[in-house]
């Protein structure tokens, strides 16, 4: 792979400039289709195959709802702090009034009015009242403005002393996928590039590289959308992800690119030794960070599934550019990649290159191996500690009444809950199936039984399908859609219905399918830690040729991630750093947020690895002892993981501050996850581990390993090419080795 992967670096350096071109024309091209015709779809996060999912497709068999494109509904929810509505001439001449001029709006299809009494809705106490608005024929342009004249009927309506509050939302769903968080997240970002290269020229041109890929990728999600609509979310996360990678990604090959033009090389051949050798170790962190997150798809969850490819598209393309449009811009650098004090020395080979086995990363590694047992409980406690927090995180699908606590929205339903009951909002649907005809002789006995149910507050008929043999019961629960005791509802109906003779009952509504999904989403967590705990296993097995080196990354990777679910529900289940962060505190976190964070950090924990213990794993091979493979491949490496990490948290820290809580808590968990893999599992436990097993890290029985691949994610046969061509040059790699045997 390294002399294929060199090949393609020097052809797109030889041809900068029609490299370059052919990425802009791709990019020209995707934006135009994308914005002749992208298109999303309504987030409606379902999950196919739950009782409740199953139960809405007989619902809509039954009872065809013919909804239209671009409908929605609201509440305006009026209050009177004294008096009732009914009485009172004053709210209820203000509440008339505003009725009447809401049924005059555009797209305003029905109003009913909450004191007529063919449909009333009107607290027991006569002092709070529910206008529903039932909208249709909706352009995406006139959502929000629907929405601000609704609202402006409830300023109206406080101004003359009532309390008024909008339930419900129409907000459109093209999302906002950079805002200013973010883009300070790129700044930070870019700062780092140039404190780690020394170089302006170097930091623009990686930063430019992965600004490009990103785009192309979030591009090309968008122009796919043209065909088949997607999520909201969907970009978001792709984007957030696809300028992580990319950034680092260039950073691993520039990187090699400035240390071969340090070493003596011309241009040419250090632009494909950097890209062969660095890009090796691309490819295959890349391929890891794709897999993982396509293997979101088999959890059978569409949305997820569908979040996960495309993230993936994004890292895929992401390591073409390094591969390809970055090359062509090292080729119009050559030596100004290099700082000027260097390009001052000139390269003349390895003097200049720092010796290893000194400097503070060195220092580190030696205290690491010498402090080991210390090193390795004390990073463990530390992560176990942050990860407590875990141990009480709670999940759901939505937040009933929106995200923001301090929302009109979220006052509205808090208002109806007090008022009408905690479950009045959100009834759970009951489809009421006869197998032995008419269900109308059997409805009054179901319904007895549903209102006998405990935590029941009331069992309503709704309605009977046209063929006589399915009905439907409104059951509304006494708790909450979030209380536990309304799961047990669910399970009692459930359970009943199996009782019944002839008849079958089926629970959905949104309450049910939240219930059900989180369910669902929390199984099919454990099911995909699993799946890539084994991946990783294998993959690191093949990789370093060790039984126990695998074990250690693996576990490392379950403490990162511990930690970065931890501090994301301290912050936002629990509502620390409340000034800091933009997002809505204080609910649940979103069901498909630790699936989401798992398959990613995976990916990127497993990039840390293969850059930092590969080298470790090359310097035991070419016969350093344990503790001093361990201190020279740390020295070469750890800076760059060191950099990498603090560009992937200054990024996904940008995206934490976002005023989305499902953007903000993921970006947060991989922030905080990063961090903790970067800094304490692979520069603490992963060093501590290695020395405390010594020669035992690398064993592998001799029947496995003459079976298993040889990856060579180091660029190895670059260094043999070199020797065939010269057979009097050691390699580059045996130079560094034997150097830091020496310091």
């Amino acid at each position: 792979m390294a002399l294929f992967l060199a090949r393609i670096g020097r052809l797109a350096g030889r041809h900068r400039i029609a490299t370059i071109a052919a990425w802009l024309a791709v990019l020209v091209s995707l934006v135009a289709v994308a914005l002749g015709g992208m298109k999303f779809s309504e987030d409606t996060f379902d999950v196919p195959g739950t009782e409740s999912s199953k139960a809405m497709s007989l619902l809509e068999r039954h009872f065809p709802s013919g909804s239209e494109e671009g409908s929605g509904s609201l509440q305006l929810v009026v209050q009177t702090p004294s008096g009732d509505l009914i009485t009172a001439p004053g709210p209820s001449s203000e509440m008339a009034k505003a009725i009447q001029y809401l049924r005059v709006l555009p797209n305003i299809e029905k109003v009913l009015d909450p004191l007529d009494p063919q449909h009333p809705y009107i607290s027991a106490d006569r002092s709070t009242a529910v206008v529903q608005l039932t909208i249709s024929g909706m352009s995406e342009a006139d959502r929000e403005t629907i929405q601000e004249r609704v609202e402006d009927v409830a300023v109206s309506l406080r101004e003359e002393g009532l309390t008024a509050e909008v339930g419900g939302s129409l907000a459109p769903a093209v999302p906002d996928i950079l805002g200013p968080s973010e883009i300070v997240g790129a700044g930070l970002a870019f700062v780092v590039l140039v404190l780690t290269f020394g170089s302006l020229v170097a930091a623009g041109a990686n930063m430019l590289s992965a600004l490009v890929g990103v785009a192309t990728g979030i591009v090309g999600i968008l122009a796919f959308s043209a065909v088949s609509p997607i999520g909201s979310v969907t970009p978001i996360l792709a984007v957030m992800l696809g300028l992580a990678v990319g950034i680092d990604y260039c950073l691993f090959i520039l990187a090699r690119f400035r240390s071969e033009l340090r070493d003596g090389h011309e241009v040419e051949a250090a632009i494909g030794r950097a890209t062969g050798a660095a890009g090796s170790s691309v490819v295959f962190a890349g391929a890891t960070v794709i897999i993982a997150l396509a293997g979101l798809s088999v959890v059978g969850i569409p949305f997820i599934a569908e979040m996960g490819v495309a993230a993936a598209f994004a890292v895929g393309v992401a390591v073409l550019m390094s591969l390809t449009l970055l090359p062509a811009l090292m080729a119009f650098m050559g030596r100004r990649a290099l700082s000027r004090r260097e390009r001052q020395r000139g390269g003349s080979g390895a003097h200049e290159t720092p010796r290893i086995g000194r400097g503070f990363l060195a220092g580190w590694a030696k205290f690491v191996v010498r402090r080991r047992v210390l090193s390795l409980c004390g990073g463990a406690l530390v992560l176990a500690v942050v990860a407590i927090p875990l141990l009480s995180m709670k999940t759901t699908l939505a937040v009933p009444g929106g995200e923001d606590p301090k929302s009109s929205q979220r006052a509205a339903y808090q208002i109806v809950s007090d008022k009408f009951g905690a479950g009045a909002q959100d009834p759970l649907v009951v489809l009421v199936e006869s197998t032995t005809g008419s269900v109308a002789k059997r409805l009054p006995e179901v319904q007895e039984l549903l209102a006998r149910l405990d935590n029941v507050a009331a069992a309503m008929p709704v309605g009977s399908s046209s063929g006589g043999d399915a009905a439907i019961i409104s059951v509304i629960a006494k708790s909450g859609a979030l209380d536990d005791r309304t799961t047990d509802l669910v399970k009692d109906i459930r359970s009943k219905g199996q009782s019944l003779t002839g008849i079958t009952l089926s629970v959905t509504g949104a309450t049910a399918i939240g219930l059900d999904a989180d369910a669902q989403l929390r199984q099919a967590l454990g099911l995909y830690v699993a799946l890539i705990v084994g991946l990783s296993l294998i993959l690191m097995i093949i990789l370093f040729r060790s039984l126990l080196v695998p074990v250690i990354a693996t576990a490392g990777f379950l403490l990162s991630l511990g930690a970065g679910l931890g501090a994301t529900t301290a912050v936002f289940q629990w509502g620390w750093l409340d000034a800091v962060v933009n997002a809505p505190q204080g609910n649940p976190l979103l069901s498909l947020l630790p699936i989401i964070v798992t398959g990613i950090l995976f990916g990127l924990a497993m990039d840390y690895q293969v850059f930092l213990v590969s080298r470790i794993h090359e310097a035991y091979n070419k016969g350093l002892s344990p503790r001093e493979a361990i201190v020279s491949g740390f020295s070469k490496s750890a800076i760059i993981v060191v950099a990498a990490a603090a560009i992937m948290a200054a990024v996904f820290g940008g995206f934490a501050l976002s005023n989305s809580s499902l953007v903000g808590s993921i970006a947060l968990g991989l922030a905080v996850g990063v961090l903790a893999d970067a800094f304490i599992v692979r520069m603490i436990i992963v060093p501590a581990a290695l020395a405390l097993l010594g020669d035992a890290a690398w064993w592998l029985p001799e029947s496995l390993k003459r079976r298993l691949p040889a990856l060579d994610v180091e660029g190895h046969a670059l260094d043999e090419t070199d020797r065939r061509t010269d057979p009097l040059k050691p390699s580059a790699a045996r130079d560094d080795v034997l150097s830091g045997s020496r310091g």
